[in-house]
């Protein structure tokens, strides 16, 4: 038996208990007549003592060799400690040592294990399974699990039937690219990992399972970013006979419950908001709630005054940024600077202070009179004390410019309190989307999307104005979980696939198994798939997913641990008839 105890449960109650503990030595103190050691495990941390007055001279010559990272095992005595520490739960206890067991001696590491360490990330991604000893990884694995395990239980309770579907697939286009796999014994052909179970999860409803779900990985060959890995983790659910509310009321209870649990936290109200709404108040799909600073339209107070910047602008649109007025010109002017980076895209920002004698101070006061900036006001909700900054130009550049602006000033603000949680219901979406650059539409979510009743017949005169029956769940201004009813009868999929530009033999091609299923009695059916990865890090009060995943990629989507993608050799290539060019 390695250990009787674990290093973080011993207190008091256990003085003058025998007892093994083994685990990694966090630290030493060697004072040469008398040596402490940390041992650290999963659990926590446990002083162990050596001292000439009650440990053999041999045992204190080991334990002077110990080195930060040793794997030992040691038996001994719990006794009361002379000098408390508060700050860990064993801090009232140490343990007399009678024996020491090195298990395995360990190199020094390439950085400090420690909560504040002194690795980059570069070198703890490398060194992974060293920087999953740190509390702040190791804790938000545990974290992770946690929320899992309470998701299962929720689910499982509700009657959700657990399935796993296959990882090798057809490629289908979903948006994104797929990750292919060539195939050995189907010379010339490819599997490709799934985006998601989008089709399983639609024939289980045909196959009767009424209430599905996974927890499933799913595959994106998609630039990354912090919140964004090659592989990520879904849950991933679909239930039949049900209209939208159905589902929402479903996995609302399934928030609910995540927030009670896991955060303790009430949430009472999921407040439900248009995407058109969304787009004009936030300028974007997802919006933060948990403070204001909504967008003011400011087309028909701001145009026709001779200055030609806004009368030239698509959208002129501002926001009231509370106590801004005290912002100085070199803030401002740093302000404008951030918004006119190539990540934003912004060619200048228009500001107006609002003095506290209810006067204004505009950076165009050549164009725009006291009442003028007084209707600025009104529209952007600016108090005395506040700044109001206007950008301007075409609608969906300058709302995602307005928009990143909103954030980065909340953020300054102390406004994104990671320990409020704020969900949000955003719904009717767009059915379709149009790619400016080849001006052809595509679905805005997938091909299998319902449009909201009633609005099948807009796809011939209008497809741009058809909503889709998709709702998206946000918190704390990021979207976690999204979904739609289903199209579920083969004629209504045809009308869809052929609107996206599918002929039919490419129709039936990509998609005639599923539309076969639908001539069998597919059941009306709708789902839901939450991002757990993004999830579990807001819940976690993070804004970033890596901590949160044992071994992530990179921003290159490499995994620089066991470096991999890397080459193969070329008997594999042989064996999968590929050859490569890579001189392109």
């Amino acid at each position: 038996m390695y250990r009787s105890h674990n290093c973080g449960e011993l207190n008091t109650s256990h003085i003058n208990t025998e007892v093994t503990l083994s685990g990694w030595v966090q630290k030493s103190r060697d004072k040469g007549f008398i040596v402490w050691v940390d041992l650290r495990d999963r659990y926590g941390i446990t002083q162990l003592v050596f001292d000439e007055e009650r440990t053999s001279k041999e045992l204190l010559e080991l334990a002077q060799k110990l080195g930060r990272e040793f794997v030992i095992q040691v038996k001994g005595t719990v006794i009361e400690r002379a000098s408390k520490n508060s700050n860990i739960p064993t801090g009232d206890i140490e343990i007399l040592v009678s024996e020491l067991n090195i298990l395995n001696e360990a190199l020094l590491p390439p950085f400090t294990i420690e909560d504040n360490t002194d690795g980059g990330e570069d070198i703890r991604m490398k060194y992974r399974y060293l920087d999953i000893r740190r509390n702040p990884v190791k804790d938000s694995l545990i974290f992770r699990a946690k929320v899992t395990q309470e998701v299962r239980n929720y689910l499982s309770n509700d009657g959700f039937i657990e399935v796993e579907t296959p990882y090798l697939i057809k490629s289908t286009p979903e948006g994104a690219r797929d990750f292919v796999v060539p195939s050995r014994m189907n010379e010339g052909e490819f599997y490709a990992l799934p985006q998601s179970p989008q089709t399983f999860k639609q024939l289980l409803m045909v196959g009767g399972m009424d209430k599905y779900f996974q927890i499933v990985k799913c595959f994106r060959d998609e630039d990354l970013r912090a919140d964004r890995q090659p592989e990520f983790t879904q849950i991933d659910c679909e239930m039949a006979f049900v209209e939208q509310e159905d589902i929402l009321n479903v996995f609302e209870g399934l928030t609910r419950h995540l927030l009670k649990e896991v955060n303790g936290v009430e949430v009472e109200k999921f407040p439900r908001m248009l995407y058109d709404d969304a787009m004009r108040l936030y300028g974007n799909d997802k919006p933060d709630i948990r403070f204001g600073m909504e967008f003011g339209e400011l087309n028909a107070i701001t145009q026709h005054k001779d200055f030609g910047v806004f009368n030239n602008s698509e959208l002129v649109v501002g926001i009231a940024v509370p106590g801004g007025n005290t912002y100085t010109r070199k803030e401002i002017d740093k302000l404008i600077d951030w918004v006119k980076r190539p990540q934003i895209g912004a060619l200048g920002m228009v500001y107006c202070r609002v003095n506290d004698d209810g006067s204004f101070k505009s950076s165009v006061d050549k164009f725009y009179d006291q009442d003028d900036l007084a209707k600025w006001a009104e529209v952007t909700g600016a108090k005395a004390g506040d700044l109001i900054c206007i950008l301007s130009g075409d609608t969906n550049k300058v709302r995602a410019q307005l928009s990143a602006l909103r954030m980065e000033l909340a953020e300054r603000l102390g406004l994104r309190d990671p320990k409020i949680f704020a969900p949000l219901w955003v719904i009717d979406f767009p059915l379709l989307e149009l790619d400016e650059e080849t001006g052809h539409y595509h679905a805005m979510h997938h091909p299998f999307t319902s449009p909201k009743p009633g609005q099948i017949e807009l796809l011939d005169s209008k497809p741009g104005e058809v909503k889709a029956n998709a709702y998206d769940l946000v918190l704390n201004g990021n979207e976690i979980g999204g979904g739609s009813i289903r199209i579920h009868d083969k004629a209504t999929q045809a009308i869809m696939l052929k609107h996206l530009g599918f002929s039919d033999e490419e129709a039936r091609a990509q998609f005639g198994f599923l539309m076969d299923a639908f001539e069998y009695g597919a059941p009306p059916h709708g789902g839901l798939a939450f991002g757990l990865d993004r999830l579990v890090a807001i819940l976690g009060g993070q804004e970033t997913i890596r901590d949160f995943i044992a071994f992530p990629k990179n921003n290159s989507g490499r995994d620089v641990m066991i470096d991999a993608p890397a080459p193969i050799d070329k008997e594999q290539l042989k064996e999968l008839n590929l050859k490569l060019d890579l001189k392109s």
